[in-house]
């Protein structure tokens, strides 16, 4: 009898120490997760294009999972996805000299031309949530979800995203958004 006892005492010592260990290195494991990559890249666009640096990396995270090298089926490029026709388009409005769609995979090309984007779309759209699903679906379908009753009541939000991967999207970049703003509260 005692030996039991014995054996349930250290069994619950044991998983308190696990328990205290999980809980104080928790941000530690989730960091491995959310990296802080290419963290100066970030904060130089960022603030050129005066953006949140945790959005950017929430994007990117949501986009290619840092992997610089990614192609989507839709043939987006690199750590932001950019695709051709908005890399050429992107590079032009901001005088990058020689562009190709091979730079797209060169970190600090894809993430200047991808902060470039998404500030471009701020001032289309102005809020969070519409930019994002503009970035995810293209600003042709979110301008035409506005003008859709049933899908906007107000014209200025949407009520309902008709696109399940857009919906999905911006869950995923809301959550990872909502991490990278708790792990690196004070990195910016």
């Amino acid at each position: 009898m005692a030996g039991k006892r014995k054996i349930k005492l250290i069994t619950v010592v044991i998983m308190a120490v696990v328990f205290a260990a999980t809980m104080l290195f928790a941000d530690d494991v989730a960091r491995i997760f959310y990296p802080l990559k290419y963290r100066d890249l970030v904060i130089k666009y960022s603030e050129r294009y005066n953006l949140d640096p945790y959005l950017v990396l929430a994007v990117i995270k949501a986009e290619s999972s840092f992997r610089h090298t990614a192609v989507s089926r839709k043939n987006a490029r690199g750590l932001m996805q950019i695709t051709e026709g908005t890399g050429k388009w992107s590079a032009e409005k901001i005088g990058l000299k020689d562009y190709t769609t091979d730079m797209l995979f060169d970190p600090e090309v894809n993430i200047n031309i991808g902060c470039w984007y998404l500030s471009w779309l701020y001032d289309e759209f102005g809020d969070t949530d519409l930019v994002l699903a503009a970035y995810n679906a293209g600003s042709g379908n979110v301008t035409k979800w506005l003008n859709d009753r049933e899908l906007s009541s107000t014209g200025r939000s949407l009520d309902r995203i008709p696109f399940r991967e857009t919906e999905k999207y911006l869950k995923k970049v809301r959550n990872s958004y909502l991490i990278y703003k708790k792990l690196y509260e004070n990195e910016f």
